[in-house]
């Protein structure tokens, strides 16, 4: 996986902290534990987890669960307390200045999507130039606010909700927009990434929508290596390539293999997105070998094709002991 890099610092990822909430009672899902909840066979907050790894901390505010990746666990005062309550208790437990902040059920969130709200963010004269706002949020096709799919300047949300809880005695119940209205902000449209699922038709549609032909195989692929524990970007098009060739110039059984045998062969070899390149191409190379020796210039009385391998005016073994040039078949 890429890190984020803020334009104008290649090679050098400035730092943010991420919060998800996801302790949420979901009640329009009948009360499911919806960040559990799976779309493209991986639960709702793993997806979320996927698109902010990059983050230095990523506190889960919830009761902890197995997931994915390491996380710090948060809990509001008292549990069910809302969303400010929720996001107070978890910005406690960051640290750096700037934080993205989601919910767990955002099914199309992305890495590339949590970076347009950093840079946002942070403007284009850096991480602290000048005129950038104190938040950048997405809206959705109808133009709402998503304040839960979101970056924030830390400082300006522990300064907005010390004055929330100080003028209402506390946090507990206090809306989001109450938060939002005191907080200079941008906005940015993202109909796709901004989709949350707070229904089962929700949920149904996501579930459509990955399993479109567009979208399937990075879907499945995100998905394996989530379930392996893979943390590696490789073109998948070179995959695909040598899996073509094994196929057409084996035997269709041989792709999956081929494939299989390429990837044992890279980790053997130290793993890596140029470790997987170079064992596909030796495999791929393998295969168009393999192809040109089924070729008509290896067979008797053919003239050798390119890439055969036989010298011109050479024979070719004849089968089960036959002169050269007879008609005798082999025996039965």
């Amino acid at each position: 996986m890429t890190a984020y890099e803020p334009p104008g610092a290649p090679g050098a990822a400035a730092p943010y902290d991420a919060v998800v909430l996801a302790g949420g009672a979901a009640r329009r899902l009948g009360g499911a534990d919806k960040p559990g909840v799976r779309v493209g066979g991986r639960p709702l907050l793993d997806r979320v987890l996927a698109a902010c790894a990059t983050a230095t901390t990523t506190v889960v505010v919830a009761e902890p669960r197995t997931t994915v990746r390491p996380v710090r666990w948060a809990r509001e005062e008292p549990p069910g307390g809302g969303p400010l309550a929720a996001l107070d208790a978890g910005l406690r437990r960051t640290s750096a200045e700037d934080v993205v902040v989601l919910s767990a059920d955002l099914p199309f969130l992305d890495e590339g999507t949590v970076g347009r709200l950093l840079d946002t963010l942070r403007g284009s004269d850096g991480p602290r130039g000048p005129g950038h706002p104190e938040g950048v949020l997405l809206s959705d096709p109808d133009g709402r606010d998503q304040p839960l799919v979101a970056a924030y300047r830390a400082g300006a949300l522990r300064r907005e909700l010390a004055a929330l809880a100080a003028a209402h005695g506390g946090l507990t119940g206090l809306p989001l927009r109450r938060l939002t209205a005191a907080l200079d902000l941008t906005r940015i449209s993202d109909p796709v990434a901004s989709f949350d699922c707070d229904t089962w038709d929700d949920i149904a549609a996501a579930r459509a929508r990955i399993r479109e032909h567009g979208h399937v195989l990075d879907e499945w692929i995100s998905a394996v290596k989530d379930e392996l524990g893979i943390d590696l970007d490789v073109d998948t098009g070179v995959l695909l390539d040598l899996a073509r060739d094994a196929a057409h110039s084996v035997a269709r059984p041989a792709a999956p293999l081929t494939t299989f045998l390429v990837g044992y062969a890279a980790a053997r070899a130290g793993g890596g997105p140029e470790a997987v390149a170079e064992a596909a191409r030796k495999a791929g190379a393998l295969a168009l070998r393999w192809a040109d020796e089924d070729t008509p210039g290896d067979t008797p009385g053919v003239e050798p094709g390119p890439g055969s391998g036989a010298e011109p005016g050479s024979h070719a073994p004849t089968p089960s002991g036959a002169e050269p040039g007879s008609d005798a078949a082999p025996d039965a």
